[in-house]
């Protein structure tokens, strides 16, 4: 069974994932980049960072499904650009925006972040138990934050080449956004780079949004794996929709997340 490599986003740790693998039917692992988690006060390098992900896909046997969401989804497009015969197949969440487009900005909130890193800290825990009430936050922050690497996160995300990266890939891609994140900004541009594409939206969901639902991501990821090796792979790039496999998986994880109405 092929197993599943997690990457996590920025400032947080591989713990972020235990929610999610733990509701998994397959072998999983979730990698700390560089900067983070048990790697803490390593240099971030976006080549360093891609090169930890292909270190844990040797580790669960050399060829893996990886997973990422935000600075993950980015590190994961890497690793599928410079070990396409160890990434079987990949799942981008929340990284389909072009990072030079507010490059400015995303500077400044990293600057001041690393000017006093365990306030911000204490503000990022604040932040993510407030997005994620209950289990799905604290795995946010149970391995530690890392706010003074997210300079040289910026830095390098922003210098990455992540159109030529997919396009140089040649598995399967599925681009996942929640319709409410802003990092959904170029998703047809990401989406028309890949070779082998297929763009997920999951309605009413912001940034960090589909963590609240861990079963319903976890059966997205596994089904999505198990697509890898099955018929109909090709066909170049597309947007799930109902009536396909994914569209199918998109209506569970709507309807798993789906914010309760008012009566």
């Amino acid at each position: 069974m092929l197993p599943i490599v997690f990457v996590h986003g920025i400032r947080v740790s591989a713990t972020m994932w235990g929610p999610v693998m733990s509701r998994l039917a397959r072998p999983a692992v979730a990698v700390d980049l560089p900067g983070h988690g048990t790697r803490r006060g390593e240099p971030f390098a976006m080549e360093a960072a891609a090169s930890a992900v292909a270190e844990a896909i040797d580790g669960v046997g050399g060829r893996a499904f990886v997973a990422g969401l935000s600075l993950g989804g980015y590190v994961g497009i890497a690793a599928a650009e410079r070990f396409p015969g160890r990434v079987a197949g990949l799942v981008a969440m929340g990284c389909t925006a072009l990072p030079g487009r507010h490059a400015g900005i995303y500077r400044f909130i990293a600057s001041l972040s690393a000017w006093d890193p365990s306030l911000a800290d204490r503000i990022s825990a604040y932040g993510l138990r407030r997005a994620l009430p209950g289990p799905a936050g604290e795995a946010m922050v149970a391995g530690g934050l890392s706010c003074e690497v997210m300079p040289q996160v910026v830095e390098a995300v922003t210098g990455h080449g992540q159109l030529a990266a997919l396009s140089a890939y040649p598995g399967r891609v599925w681009l996942v956004n929640g319709a409410r994140d802003p990092f959904r900004a170029d998703e047809r541009t990401f989406l028309r780079a890949c070779r082998d594409g297929r763009l997920i939206l999951v309605p009413r969901r912001g940034h960090l949004g589909m963590l609240a639902a861990p079963g319903a991501l976890a059966r997205l990821v596994g089904d999505l794996c198990d697509q890898v090796d099955g018929p109909g792979a090709g066909g170049g790039a597309r947007t799930a929709g109902p009536g396909d496999a994914a569209g199918d998986q998109l209506e569970r994880l709507e309807s798993a997340v789906a914010t309760p109405r008012p009566r």
